[in-house]
C-alpha cells in the first residue's frame, strides 16, 4: 500500500486534487512554524509599541531595540519630530504681540511661510481702538496659528494721520491682502467681536466656525423692527378719512 505521506509527484498530485489528505507535518517542521509565527507577532508588536511612543519615550527605549529595528525606530522618530514641528508652527503665536517699526520688517514682511498677520494701528486713549485690542487678543487665544500684532500708529509709519484709526492691515507671507481704515469700516463702538471674526475670515487670515456674517443678522432684526412700526397702506387710509 502506498504511503499517502511520502513526499512523491503523484502523492502531490493526489493531494491538489483532494484525493489524498494534506501531508502530516513533522515534529520539526510544527516547532518551526510556531517559532515563524512568534517572531512575526513579536515584530508586529515591537512595531506597534513605538508606533505609540512620543519622541522622548524613543529616546529613552532606543536601547531596547534590535539592530533590525533601528530603521523602524528612526523612521517613526522623524515622523514625531514632523508633527511636533507641525504642532509647535500651528500653535506659536496665541497673543497679541506690540511691535514697533523697526519689528517691521521682521515681524510681518519676514513673518514665514505660510503664516498670516494682523496688524493693527492704533493710539491710546481712542476708545474703538482699545476695544479692537481687546477683541484681537481673544481672538489671537481662539486662533494661534495666526500672527496677531499691534503698533502705536506713528511709531509704526511716522505721521500717520489719526482719523484713520483704527486700521488693520492683514498679511500672507508678507503680502497684503487686506486692509480695513476708519471707524466706519468698523460700525464703531458697537463692534462686536464674533463681527471682527468674520471680517478678518474674509481675508484669509482666521478660518472661522462661523456660517455667516453676524452683521447680518443685526441688520435683518434692525429691517424687521423698522418695517414693524411702519405704518401700513391700510392704516394710513384710515387717518385720510378721518
Amino acid at each position: 500500500m502506498q504511503d499517502p505521506n511520502a513526499d512523491t509527484e503523484w502523492n502531490d498530485i493526489l493531494r491538489k486534487k483532494g484525493v489524498l489528505p494534506p501531508k502530516e507535518k513533522t515534529q520539526d517542521e510544527v516547532e518551526e512554524e510556531a517559532l515563524e509565527k512568534q517572531i512575526v507577532l513579536e515584530q508586529s508588536s515591537v512595531v506597534k509599541t513605538y508606533e505609540s511612543m512620543t519622541l522622548d519615550e524613543l529616546d529613552e527605549n532606543e536601547d531596547d531595540f534590535s539592530e533590525e529595528d533601528e530603521a523602524a525606530v528612526e523612521m517613526y522618530r522623524q515622523k514625531r519630530l514632523a508633527e511636533w514641528k507641525a504642532t509647535q508652527i500651528k500653535n506659536c503665536f496665541g497673543e497679541v504681540v506690540e511691535i514697533s517699526g523697526q519689528d517691521y520688517i521682521k515681524e510681518v514682511n519676514k513673518a514665514g511661510e505660510g503664516i498670516w498677520v494682523v496688524l493693527h494701528l492704533y493710539k491710546q486713549g481712542v476708545p474703538l481702538c482699545t476695544l479692537i485690542n481687546q477683541h484681537l487678543s481673544e481672538l489671537a487665544r481662539k486662533f494661534p496659528q495666526t500672527k496677531f500684532l499691534k503698533s502705536i500708529s506713528t511709531t509704526c509709519i511716522p505721521n500717520y494721520p489719526d482719523h484713520n484709526l483704527p486700521t488693520i492691515f492683514v498679511y500672507h507671507e508678507g503680502e497684503m491682502k487686506a486692509q480695513y481704515i476708519g471707524p466706519l469700516v468698523f460700525g464703531g463702538m458697537n463692534l462686536k467681536v464674533d463681527e471682527l471674526e468674520w471680517r478678518l475670515s474674509e481675508s484669509g487670515a482666521v478660518k472661522t466656525d462661523l456660517e455667516e456674517n453676524p452683521k447680518k443678522q443685526i441688520e435683518d432684526k434692525l429691517m424687521s423692527s423698522i418695517r414693524s412700526t411702519l405704518p401700513t397702506r391700510k392704516d394710513s387710509d384710515s387717518e385720510e378719512e378721518n
